[in-house]
C-alpha cells in the first residue's frame, strides 16, 4: 500500500495444483491468490459434478440436496444419522419419473390379484358377532374344502389354496343375495380368462328380476313399425310368401333348463355376474357350433350358423347342456314326491331327498354295470327344451285372423319329442362311435377305507362325480366342448334359392306412347260419363 515491495507469496493451492508460480508484487499478489483459489474451486466442483456410471447421480447435487434438507428441517444430533439421511435422499431421487415412453402397469398382476383376494379373508366386527350368534344356523354354502380333497384324489386340478378362495367367494355371494342353496358348479376355461361358476337357488318368493325380461317386452312392442308407412302407398308391393319358423318359447324360471340360476366370475374375489335365462334357440344353435371361450362375457360369438347372443348366452347354453348330461347321483338318494300328482302326458320335474336312504358303498358304486347311478337333471330335447312345446298352438288373436281368411291349408301336427325321464340310470346312456359314455374307478387302490368312487364322463371331458356312502358331488373343469370322434366341421350353407316365378306383375314392358296415353284417358273419361248417366237414371226412377 505504501509502495514498498511485499515479500513473494506462493499460494499453497497453486503449488498443490501444479500450476506455475508467478511472483506477485503489491496488489498483484492478492489478485494472484484469488485467481488460484477460484481455479481450485472450479476444479473441485467439476470433479464433484461427474455423474456415476451406475446411478447417474453426482456428488455435487447430492450434497446440495442433502444440506438443503438438513438446513430446512434442522434436526438434532444430525451427525449420528447423517448416513441414513443420505440414503433417504437417494431413494427419493431414485423414484421413477412420469415422463417415460412406454406404459408401465401400476401393479403387477400377482399383486393386484393378491390385494383383490384379501377382501375374501377380512371380516368386520359386526360380521364376527353375527357369526358367533348364528353358530347353529345352517349355511347355504357346502363344505367344498372337504369335497375338494375328494376331487383331488380323483385327479381334478384344483389345489387346496384355490379351494379356500372359491369357498370364501361363494360365502360372499350367499351373504349378498337371498339364496337358499349355493353350489360350486365348476370352471370353464377360456383363452384369456377362466369362468368360476356357482349354481344357486333363491329363497321362495325372493328371486331377483332379470334385466333381459324388460328388453324382451320392448322388442314385442316394436314388431310392427311399418303399418303407418303402408297407408300412404298407392300401389301394393308384392308380398312375400315366406313364413318364418314358429318361435319356441323359453321355459319359465324354476323349470326345465332354467330350473337353477348361475353366477360367474373370472377370479375368486371379483364381482359375481348373474347369467340370463337360456332359450331353446340358443341351445339348438350351441349344438351346431364349437367355439372356445375368451373369458369376456361381452365378447361376440362369430360362428356359422349365427349364434343368437354373445358369450354370456353361449356360456349359459353350454352350462345347461353339460348339467343335463353329467349331473348324476347314487340310486335312491332322490325320489319322487308321492303327494305330487302325475299329469297325463307330462314327465315329472320335481323330486325330493329320500330320508330313508342308507348310502351306497364306494365298491358298489364302482360296479361296471353303472346301475347305481342315475341322472337327476332333466334331459334336453332336440327342440331345446326339457318339456315338449307344440309350435302349432295358436293364441286367441291368431284364431281371429284365421276366420277372416277363406282358404288356408292346415299344417301337419308335429310329432312330440320324448326323452328319458328323470332318475334314469346312466347305464342306459348311448355310446358315441363305440366310446362308452362313462368310466368308473376307485380313487385309491390300496387305501380302500378312504377311497371314493369316481365316475368320469367321456362325452363331456372334464365332468366328474365322486361319491361314498351318503356323500356325493359333481364338478366340471374343462373347455366346455362335447366329445366328438371326428374333427369338427361347420355345417354347409343352405342351397341357393330358386328365382321368383315370372308373371305380369314383375315383367318389364315398354312405356306407352303419347297417342296410347291419350286414347286411354279418353276411354276412362267415357266410362266415367256412362256410369254417371246410369246413376242419374236410377235416381229419376226412384223419385
Amino acid at each position: 500500500m505504501n509502495g514498498t515491495a511485499e515479500p513473494d507469496v506462493v499460494p499453497e493451492a497453486a503449488a498443490d495444483a501444479g500450476s506455475p508460480v508467478v511472483p506477485a508484487v503489491g496488489d498483484n499478489a492478492t489478485n494472484g491468490l484469488v485467481n488460484v483459489s477460484e481455479q481450485k474451486y472450479q476444479d473441485a466442483k467439476a470433479f464433484m459434478l461427474q455423474s456415476s456410471t451406475q446411478s447417474g447421480l453426482n456428488l455435487y447435487d447430492h450434497l446440495a440436496e442433502l444440506l438443503s434438507n438438513i438446513l430446512s428441517k434442522r434436526p438434532g444430533n444430525i451427525v449420528d444419522y447423517f448416513e441414513e439421511l443420505s440414503k433417504n435422499v437417494k431413494k427419493e431421487r431414485a423414484k421413477a419419473s412420469e415422463d417415460y415412453i412406454y406404459d408401465r402397469p401400476e401393479k403387477p398382476n400377482e399383486i393386484a390379484n393378491a390385494e383383490l383376494e384379501t377382501t375374501l379373508f377380512k371380516a368386520t366386527d359386526e360380521e364376527m358377532d353375527v357369526a358367533m350368534d348364528d353358530d347353529d344356523a345352517q349355511s347355504p354354502v357346502p363344505n367344498i374344502i372337504e369335497l375338494g380333497s375328494h376331487f383331488q384324489s380323483a385327479g381334478m386340478s384344483i389345489s387346496t389354496e384355490e379351494t379356500y378362495r372359491i369357498y370364501f367367494a361363494l360365502k360372499t355371494l350367499a351373504d349378498t343375495h337371498p339364496l337358499q342353496t349355493v353350489r360350486f358348479w365348476g370352471k370353464i376355461l377360456g383363452l384369456e380368462k377362466n369362468y368360476v361358476i356357482a349354481e344357486v337357488e333363491y329363497r321362495e318368493g325372493e328371486e331377483e328380476e332379470d334385466d333381459e325380461e324388460q328388453g324382451d317386452e320392448d322388442k314385442e312392442e316394436d314388431e310392427n313399425p311399418e303399418d303407418a308407412d303402408d297407408e300412404g302407398e298407392e300401389d301394393e308391393l308384392p308380398k312375400s310368401t315366406y313364413k318364418p319358423p314358429p318361435v319356441i318359447l323359453k321355459e319359465e324360471k324354476g323349470s326345465g333348463a332354467n330350473r337353477k340360476s348361475y353366477f360367474v366370475c373370472n377370479e375368486p374375489g371379483k364381482e359375481w355376474v348373474k347369467l340370463p335365462p337360456v332359450t331353446p334357440e340358443q341351445i339348438a344353435s350351441a349344438r351346431l357350433i364349437k367355439k372356445y371361450f375368451t373369458g369376456r362375457l361381452d365378447a361376440l360369438v362369430v360362428s356359422y350358423p349365427p349364434f343368437p347372443g354373445n358369450e354370456t348366452n353361449y356360456l349359459r347354453a353350454q352350462i345347461a347342456r353339460i348339467s343335463a348330461g353329467t349331473q348324476i347321483s347314487p340310486l335312491g338318494f332322490y325320489q319322487f314326491d308321492e303327494e305330487e300328482e302325475e299329469e297325463e302326458g307330462e314327465a315329472r320335474e320335481n323330486f325330493i331327498e329320500n330320508p330313508e336312504f342308507e348310502g351306497v358303498s364306494a365298491r358298489e358304486l364302482c360296479d361296471s354295470s353303472l346301475g347305481n347311478w342315475v341322472h337327476h337333471v332333466q334331459h334336453i330335447l332336440p327342440q331345446g327344451r326339457c318339456s315338449w312345446f307344440n309350435p302349432s298352438q295358436k293364441g286367441d288373436e291368431e284364431f281371429e285372423d284365421e276366420e277372416d281368411e277363406d282358404e288356408k291349408e292346415e299344417p301337419d301336427e308335429p310329432e312330440p319329442e320324448v326323452g328319458p325321464p328323470l332318475l334314469t340310470p346312466i347305464s342306459e346312456d348311448a355310446e358315441i362311435n363305440g366310446v362308452p359314455p362313462w368310466s368308473v374307478k376307485l380313487s385309491h387302490k390300496f387305501a380302500r377305507e378312504i377311497a371314493v368312487a369316481v365316475v368320469r364322463s367321456n362325452l363331456w371331458p372334464g365332468a366328474v362325480a365322486v361319491a361314498k356312502d351318503k356323500m356325493f358331488e359333481n364338478l366340471y373343469i374343462g373347455w366346455g366342448h362335447k366329445y366328438s370322434s371326428e374333427n369338427y366341421s361347420p355345417p354347409p350353407p343352405p342351397p341357393v334359392m330358386t328365382e321368383h316365378a315370372s308373371g305380369p306383375d314383375i315383367t318389364e314392358v315398354d312405356d306407352p306412347t303419347v297417342e296410347e296415353e291419350a286414347a286411354l284417358r279418353a276411354a276412362q273419361q267415357e266410362a266415367l260419363e256412362e256410369e254417371g248417366g246410369e246413376e242419374m237414371e236410377e235416381e229419376e226412377e226412384d223419385d
